[in-house]
């Protein structure tokens, strides 16, 4: 596959994202899920001169894009090649530990949606792949033609909310012995007419939440979040900010509630007579709800419909 000079995905919430995670200063702002730039070039466009951005993805493909249409911003614009996971080192290796702003957009791009070579869609034809990062050898036609059924089934259910997990990964293991599945058109076809007609989705492709859960399956994407906030809160300076855009229900509830974790005085057991965490808080939360994008943009942006943003602010350090 070629580099493109350019990735195609529409970001959603720019102008949310602008407004919130903006300084008036010279500040360092950390785009742990580059894709095609959409929220780097808001960042980039807005600031002071003096700024950097520093973007991070899990897709080669991505970040050799990035290097060519990021090019004319010279030094304030850092991409670089790496799992969010792993944020704390990277920051270390481009020389930021301490940072101002750091964003995390969850999902997958459009880009990645609209390459029928990923793998990724229902709607196009391709090799069952899934991965973000193609230099990883774990893809979906590993784990579907591999896993037993009870893991699929707890996969579908946990991670798409599929009612009809366990019909569909008994599906699949039935067909799988017959031939294997390696193409998404396959699986997609498998999946629709598994689920009762009458149960599909009014909105929604029946194989949705199926491809979902595989894909957040692949890429190990409930951990590598778990694993990043503590990281993104350590590496902000006082009064830097913390942006997340999640698409799904199970990534927003734990957004949520870590950041109200982070902003409490004190976590222990509500059954103890007194504290014993001597927890600080760290963060301020500037989003009691999560903001969601507007009609406007979600008639323009199908894609959006789902964005949920939370943001919280940096605390200064208590003595």
């Amino acid at each position: 596959m070629g580099v493109a000079s350019t990735i195609q995905h529409r970001a959603v919430m720019e102008r949310d994202i602008g407004a919130l995670l903006l300084h008036d200063k010279m500040a360092i702002y950390v785009d742990c899920t580059l894709g095609g730039g959409g929220h780097t070039r808001t960042l980039l466009h807005a600031s002071p001169a003096a700024c950097v951005v520093i973007g991070v993805d899990r897709d080669p493909h991505c970040i050799a894009a990035a290097q060519q249409w990021g090019a004319p911003w010279g030094e304030r614009f850092i991409p670089l090649h790496g799992d969010f996971r792993d944020l704390s080192s990277l920051l270390e290796m481009c020389g930021h530990s301490q940072v101002d702003s750091i964003l995390f957009d969850l999902g997958v791009s459009s880009y990645q949606l609209d390459t029928a070579a990923r793998g990724f869609s229902f709607r196009l034809d391709g090799p069952l792949d899934m991965r973000m990062d193609t230099t990883q050898a774990y893809t979906a036609e590993v784990l579907v033609n591999e896993e037993p059924a009870e893991r699929l089934q707890t996969l579908f259910w946990t991670l798409g909310e599929e009612r009809w997990a366990k019909r569909v990964a008994q599906a699949i293991v039935s067909e799988r012995q017959r031939t294997p599945i390696t193409r998404t058109r396959h699986l997609a076809d498998l999946v629709a007419h598994t689920i009762p007609r009458a149960a599909w989705p009014s909105h929604i492709h029946p194989a949705t939440r199926v491809f979902m859960a595989l894909r957040m399956a692949v890429n190990d994407e409930m951990s590598a979040l778990a694993t990043a906030l503590p990281q993104a809160v350590a590496a902000l300076s006082p009064g830097g900010r913390l942006a997340v855009i999640a698409f799904h229900s199970g990534e927003d509830l734990h957004v949520k509630t870590f950041m109200r974790q982070e902003a409490q005085d004190c976590v222990c057991p509500p059954r103890l007579p007194q504290c014993l965490c001597h927890h600080q808080p760290r963060l301020r939360l500037l989003t009691r709800k999560p903001l969601l994008p507007s009609a406007e943009e979600i008639q323009d942006n199908p894609r959006s419909r789902s964005a949920r943003l939370r943001v919280a602010e940096k605390l200064p350090v208590q003595e």
